[in-house]
């Protein structure tokens, strides 16, 4: 609590509302987990549970204090989704795909290397989940993004036992490295829709890589290769 108080000072009546409300609410829940993680676990359990609980951010926070803030500490439940004309954005805008002969490539550590057009990726099951994307100091954008999960695409592919990282590649060679087992424990897929809206070009059309806790910068936009490593 002391890292968050210095990151965020109340300039007005309502912004000191806000983070009074989020002190009690984050605190209580933390301490709930922590109580009983020590009664069950042990000391070693309540260090992991104070390590990993996430800052639980009240409705109407004030976006302009998300901008320094860390994805990783962030809990967004509460936060409104952000309407898509107010979507700040980082990168290559203006990169060209044509939908009809795109291929989405999976190589690497595989048993079946894939090559998938942009309709075959629609075909396959699909969610949607609101993830937080901050770029330090310039924007805050949360979305409600649709796609397809990493981990069908990596089931087709058959990743070898060997396996421990994939690197996702965009068109303009912009990359992230990703530990395979953060699949299992984090919100990571590849985005087709944001908001309800076929991915615009400037967003990254046809595919943008969503990387829950992860700053913006990870995010790669036209994705066109998944090397597992």
């Amino acid at each position: 609590m002391e890292h968050y108080q210095k990151r965020i000072e109340a300039s007005s009546l309502r912004d000191q509302m806000y983070i009074a409300d989020y002190r009690m609410d984050w605190t209580r829940r933390t301490l709930l987990k922590i109580g009983l993680g020590a009664i069950l676990f042990g000391g070693s359990f309540v260090a992991k549970v104070w390590a990993k609980a996430k800052q639980i951010l009240p409705k109407g926070f004030p976006k302009n204090k998300l901008l320094n803030m860390n994805p990783a500490e962030i809990d967004n439940r509460n936060l409104e989704v952000d309407p898509l004309n107010q979507f700040g954005t980082m990168g290559s805008t203006d990169i060209v795909i044509d939908s009809k002969t795109y291929r989405l490539k999976i190589s690497g550590k595989v048993d079946h290397p894939l090559s998938l057009t942009y309709d075959q990726i629609l075909k396959y099951p699909s969610s949607t989940e609101t993830v937080l994307l901050i770029c330090p100091g310039f924007f805050s954008n949360n979305g409600r993004w649709t796609g397809v999960s990493l981990k069908s695409l990596l089931r087709e592919a058959q990743i070898k036992k060997e396996a421990q990282y994939l690197e996702v590649i965009g068109e303009d060679e912009k990359r992230t490295r990703i530990i395979l087992k953060e699949l299992d424990q984090k919100k990571i897929f590849l985005a087709y829709r944001v908001n309800g809206e076929i991915l615009p070009r400037k967003h990254g059309f046809p595919l943008r890589l969503v990387y829950e806790d992860a700053y913006g910068s990870e995010w790669v936009k036209y994705v066109k290769e998944i090397v597992v490593e």
